[in-house]
């Protein structure tokens, strides 16, 4: 690792000890403590990875010097094999510190908001929506995350037009920020009778949830009767919400609810996160730098992973990566294979931005 951060490491070393013996210490009001804690919990997997590489240096050393010194036919040669194996793991303990350096995504704590439409392909698509749409909510349920549903939108045969939820837990956003794009789904459909397969797809929008000032004075609130499929009276009061932000035009609507202030309470929360992503995205597209090293961008028209049915078979197109256990994935149990390896590579990609 570059000397340069050796100054810097040992920064972070000091104020994560300043910061413990202030917390163990009193005196300290409730804000203040709140606000060191953060600073503490960011800083401890970082110093201990650092206190990691530390060690593993000065066993380098006195294996080295073992290995030079030793008298002892024996001794010396359990010294080089020691010493082989060390150096074979010192780079990974020295990509783990470079990595915790790396900036944070600031949105990466969040809650997420989650949205599946169907796409192209008729009831197909909205059949494949459904499906994705559990799959993410066995998802979050793996991982001990909590799902609530904000509204559904279904179809005369069980298949989702559009859903919505706000997924609650830690690391949430941080985990599903790039699955938003076109997934694919390439199936015999169940509405199919002669077992031809169809290619329909669904798109996804995780959204990081945030908390927007709105100006009440921007938005037009209408308030309607909810329906369900095929036009059927869900109840029979005015419940439903569609609230139209008159700036940008956006118009989210929530009617799963029969209470019309929960409703609105909910519309804008996802108003709020759609906000919250427009001004995201902006920011983003000015950093020339950073998005040529985005994974995914997040567009919603970006196809990002196909799902093929017959041949049991999913692919991530972003990082070229086929997993052959398609069941496991819709299950929730594989996905995070998949995640797992689209964050290793956008971490690679803004590790080599820095080193450059």
């Amino acid at each position: 690792m570059e000397s340069s951060l050796e100054p810097h490491l040992e920064q972070m070393v000091r104020r994560h000890a300043e910061l413990h013996d202030a917390l163990v210490g009193t005196g300290l009001t409730g804000a203040d403590f709140a606000r060191l804690s953060k600073e503490y919990s960011y800083l401890t997997p970082i110093v201990d990875g650092i206190d990691a590489l530390r060690r593993a240096r000065d066993e380098l050393a006195s294996l080295i010097d073992m290995a030079q010194s030793a008298e002892d036919a024996e001794l010396k040669a359990l010294a080089e094999d020691e010493l082989q194996t060390l150096r074979q793991r010192l780079p990974a303990l020295e990509q783990q510190v470079k990595l915790a350096l790396l900036p944070k995504d600031a949105d990466d704590a969040r809650n997420a908001i989650l949205e599946v439409r169907a796409g192209t392909g008729g009831e197909e698509a909205a059949l494949f929506a459904a499906v994705l749409f559990r799959l993410y909510q066995r998802y979050a349920a793996l991982r001990g995350w909590r799902f609530e549903i904000l509204d559904l939108s279904e179809t005369g045969l069980g298949g989702f037009k559009e859903a919505s939820a706000v997924i609650s837990g830690r690391d949430v956003f941080a985990r599903l920020k790039f699955e938003s794009g076109v997934h694919r789904v390439q199936r015999v459909p169940e509405t199919e009778a002669s077992g031809r397969i169809h290619t329909s797809a669904a798109t996804v929008a995780v959204l990081p949830e945030a908390d927007v000032r709105i100006d009440e004075r921007d938005l037009r609130i209408d308030v309607f009767r909810a329906s369900g499929p095929g036009g059927q009276s869900v109840n029979t009061t005015d419940s439903a919400v569609r609230i139209t932000h008159l700036p940008t035009g956006l118009v989210v609507i929530q009617q799963d609810e029969k209470s019309q202030h929960k409703n609105k309470a909910r519309a804008l929360k996802v108003l709020r996160s759609r906000l919250y992503e427009m001004e995201r995205q902006a920011r983003d597209s000015a950093r020339a730098a950073e998005r040529k090293n985005q994974v995914g961008s997040g567009d919603r028209s970006e196809r990002i992973r196909t799902y093929n049915f017959p041949q049991g078979r999913v692919t991530d197109h972003r990082i070229d990566l086929t997993l052959y256990k398609i069941d496991k994935v819709m299950s929730g149990e594989a996905l995070d294979e998949i995640i797992d390896a689209i964050l290793a590579k956008h971490q690679a990609a803004r590790l080599a931005t820095v080193e450059a």
